[in-house]
């Protein structure tokens, strides 16, 4: 099964509150109360969880635990998979610790870099390798996943590098547009742009 791009990231949403659900003791949940907490409508919620093949009475609204897993089964792999943080700058490393132990099924097992008083140190919990060793820990790891927060110079040559390793999905925090291997799933993710998106809304929704 495969699912647009836009409802997996609602799928992602959804496990996320519906296992903050979980933690308070609530047991099943209806479609407009998960709809009203990501500004949502219950039509679409509905039919994001009927893309899934999953369906319920709804007497007593959603099994929260069932749709945790259903949703882990369209999401997750099942033996999981390995990422990497190539760049452990100030945001490299808030990431890491920030991902660490958050997905049973994502795992951070590395960090690269090119300063030498960063290699060979554990930092945010994570082992940091220089970054030449990346086409061999790659395979080594298991590594399928990188998060690219290095400096915009560098991205486009670091990218390479990480297609040329043999990683599959790579998640770019830089400035910097990057054109890949179609083989290669890319997500950008401009924090500038989502910024002025924002301060644009607020713009024209107030005076300022």
């Amino acid at each position: 099964m495969k699912l647009p791009g836009k409802t997996i990231e609602r799928l992602s949403q959804y496990r996320r509150l519906l296992l903050n659900c979980l933690g308070t003791g609530k047991t099943h949940i209806y479609s407009h109360e998960l709809a009203s907490m990501l500004n949502l409508t219950a039509v679409q919620v509905r039919r994001d969880i009927m893309l899934m093949g999953y369906s319920t009475s709804l007497k007593k609204g959603y099994d929260i635990n069932e749709l945790i897993k259903v949703i882990g089964q369209i999401l997750d792999t099942r033996k999981g998979q390995n990422v990497a943080v190539i760049g452990v700058g100030n945001f490299g490393r808030a990431i890491t610790g920030y991902f660490m132990g958050k997905r049973s099924k994502l795992n951070i097992v590395a960090t690269f870099d090119a300063d030498p008083l960063k290699i060979n140190r554990v930092i945010s919990g994570v082992n940091c390798y220089p970054i030449q060793k990346l086409p061999e820990l790659v395979r080594e790891l298991n590594i399928t996943i990188a998060i690219l927060t290095v400096p915009p110079d560098h991205a486009v040559s670091v990218a390479e590098s990480l297609v040329i390793a043999g990683i599959k999905g790579i998640l770019n925090f830089t400035s910097v547009p990057l054109n890949i291997s179609g083989n290669v799933y890319l997500e950008d993710y401009d924090m500038i742009t989502s910024l002025e998106k924002v301060a644009y809304f607020v713009k024209k929704n107030s005076s300022v």
